[in-house]
């Protein structure tokens, strides 16, 4: 991928004109340029910053091909995805994207909008390098994981035209143990993979050569360094550091804004696959591994006959029939049914006990296995899957089941929706409601013994101090309130007696928005008295009932006088009469 090529296929005045075109209307639609670290040329475009640093893809070769000058038209959306054998437009088979690989993009960018939200990942940008390093995995040539079937190699960086990188990986990922290979349908080079790999797809292996893994991957890759992508020199920075190349950026720059036009999804090994390639005028294609074949593009009809009709003597040309592709499982997927999911609650903070189950079947009720389900939580909750995504994806098993990750309850209480649907097939969704409840405590207990009294007019020495459980058990989070009540049976707000105060230092007898922390203690503020004596009641209640009332004091305060009394000779003194 390349400015490391002698040779380069050029596209001509045609292709020229593309890119332009779609590199002008891509910076019009763009923030602003922000200075980055690549200098830029007369046209604006950044170039590389002679960093030494190797790219994702070693700047191994890549597609040439850019897209129809037509936008797709029209544009369809997922939801309106041309039926098999419908003839399709140049513009609208180019703007196919098989489904498992479209999928892998769109969940890679909803996992980044989570983890990386400043980056602004377009799911349609790895769309766009995934058509210029692999033709989308050769037209999606995966299984129903998202691997695919057969090894995608470029050529061994060995410095004959290209760079020159050594084995990195002992051959682990490229079967090459002298010198690196691009691998996969992103094409990361294994030394990149080392430390960029992810495991897109929870089975616990990070795989170059999943589409799930691949595509995550390349998000986190083209996310790093703090890019913003919604930014012109973010964007430019982000997809030169994946292939140090300025024809490599205006090639991804083209499909890009061809992909933000529409696209729409077909079934996986339909995709189209591109020719032209950058290091070879002949068009080939990436390497394959040697116990897999490369697979093979559809032969093209033969000439048909024209026989001569015998009243005109005019060839009437014989109508080619257009072929009837095989379907594949998903296609004959007409609905989803529950499979016997339980009730979904849990507490705040917990993990659900139960994990939906669903099943996809034909007309006919008959399930259909290796079909690839996806798991989406709508609605307002900070609920996700275990390991915090909002999305999942599921093949269904030889009994047409797919089962959902476990879900994690966040802090929020209410219901949910976990929806379900078929990925590359539309057709009704299967909705699941799902409870989360608020952390709860049965007990309440003081953690100190010592009585709480203090003077009319004065304040409490000790701040009182609760500790919450549940079964025994400490009750974290719980959500409490505090009141100043009249009577043991009388709960009603007390209008004299000891009180707290607010910031602004105003009296007052009830505190909601109280919580246990994680030890499952809650300290309330200080308290005061007012001039009323007496025995008076504090009562705590949690969520889940537990109650506690606490008994407070307050006394009078002591007004004896200091000042002396008058002496009793003194008083004889002055109340005798003089004598005669």
């Amino acid at each position: 991928m390349t400015a490391h090529f002698g040779r380069r296929l050029r596209k001509g005045a045609a292709t020229t004109a593309v890119a332009a075109a779609a590199v002008a209307a891509l910076s019009a639609s763009q923030a602003p340029a922000v200075t980055g670290s690549h200098r830029t040329l007369a046209t604006g475009q950044a170039t590389p910053d002679g960093s030494t640093d190797h790219s994702a893809t070693g700047d191994s070769p890549y597609y040439t091909d850019l897209p129809p000058l037509s936008s797709p038209n029209p544009s369809p959306s997922d939801s309106q995805s041309p039926s098999i054998g419908t003839p399709v437009s140049v513009g609208e088979a180019e703007a196919g994207i098989p489904a498992t690989i479209l999928d892998a993009y769109k969940k890679a960018e909803t996992e980044l909008a989570s983890s990386k939200p400043g980056c602004n990942l377009p799911w349609q940008l790895l769309a766009a390098i995934g058509k210029v390093e692999s033709g989308q995995a050769r037209g999606g040539q995966v299984d129903a994981n998202g691997t695919t079937t057969s090894k995608i190699l470029g050529p061994a960086l060995d410095g004959n035209g290209f760079a020159l990188i050594k084995d990195t990986d002992n051959g682990q990922y490229d079967g090459n143990s002298t010198y690196d290979q691009a691998v996969g349908p992103m094409q990361f080079i294994p030394s990149t993979w080392a430390w960029a790999g992810r495991d897109g797809n929870g089975d616990g292996v990070k795989d170059p050569n999943n589409i799930y893994d691949a595509a995550l991957a390349a998000g986190h890759y083209l996310c790093r360094n703090n890019w913003n992508l919604s930014t012109d020199a973010g964007l430019r920075s982000a997809i030169l550091s994946y292939n140090n190349s300025t024809d490599y950026l205006n090639t991804v720059l083209s499909w890009l804004e061809y992909y933000r036009k529409g696209t729409h999804s077909v079934p996986d090994g339909t995709g189209t696959v591109p020719s032209g390639r950058s290091d070879d005028n002949s068009g080939t294609t990436p390497t394959t591994s040697p116990s897999s074949s490369t697979p093979s593009t559809p032969a093209t009809p033969s000439t048909p006959n024209t026989p001569t009709t015998p009243s005109t003597g005019t060839p009437t040309p014989t109508p080619t029939p257009t072929p009837t592709p095989t379907p594949t499982p998903t296609d004959t997927v007409t609905k989803l049914a529950d499979a016997g999911t339980a009730k979904l609650t849990a507490v705040a903070g917990e993990q659900f006990g139960k994990k939906i189950s669903t099943k996809a079947q034909t007309s006919a009720g008959k399930a259909v296995a290796k079909v690839r389900i996806r798991f989406t939580i709508i609605g307002t909750t900070d609920a996700t899957f275990v390991g915090g995504e909002k999305v999942a994806s599921v093949n269904t098993n030889a009994s047409g089941v797919a089962v959902a990750p476990a879900l994690q309850a966040g802090e929020t209480t209410g219901d949910f929706t976990v929806r379900a649907t078929v990925v590359g097939r539309t057709i009704a969704g299967l909705d699941y409601t799902a409870s989360v409840t608020p952390r709860v405590a049965d007990t309440l207990v003081r953690t100190s013994t010592t009585a709480l009294t203090c003077t009319a007019g004065g304040e409490f020495a000790d701040q009182v101090e609760v500790k919450a459980t549940e079964n025994g058990a400490v009750a974290d989070k719980v959500a409490a309130t505090a009141t100043l009540i009249k009577a043991a049976d009388d709960a009603t707000e007390n209008d004299k007696g000891p009180y707290f105060k607010d910031a602004d230092g105003k009296t007052v007898r009830t505190l909601t928005g109280l919580a246990t922390d994680a030890d499952g203690l809650l300290k309330l503020p200080k308290l005061y008295a007012d001039d009323s004596t007496g025995t008076f009641l504090l009562r705590i209640t949690t969520t889940g009932g537990a109650t506690l009332t606490v008994e407070l004091t307050v006394t009078a305060a002591d007004t004896s006088s200091s000042s002396p009394s008058p002496s009793p000779s003194a008083s004889a003194s002055t109340s005798a009469s003089p004598s005669a």
